[in-house]
């Protein structure tokens, strides 16, 4: 079963300088409950947890879409060695 935890909006000056807004979110009834009886900070969890996850997501989306130049540069340094390889002192 799930269960939705709806926050109060914050008031907008509150929410304009934490840089963050209110959301719904539908979570697992037990793993929401064992969190309260855990007295977690649902909250800090979920957005530190998104946090990590969006920044994960847009470097795998950003390989993805860059794949083919790193591939043809990693072919060009194959072929042609490091610009400025023959000055390099170590």
């Amino acid at each position: 079963m799930s269960q939705t935890i709806t926050s109060n909006p914050a008031p907008v000056s509150a929410a304009k300088s934490s840089g963050k807004r209110a959301t719904n979110l539908t979570l697992s009834a037990d793993v929401l409950d064992a969190a309260k009886q855990l007295k977690l900070n649902v909250s800090q969890l979920c957005d530190a947890y998104l946090q990590a996850y969006v920044k994960q997501e847009q470097a795998r989306r950003w390989r993805e879409e860059h794949a083919e130049f790193v591939a043809a540069y990693n072919q060009t340094l194959a072929a042609e060695g490091l610009p400025l390889e023959e000055w390099k002192t170590f």
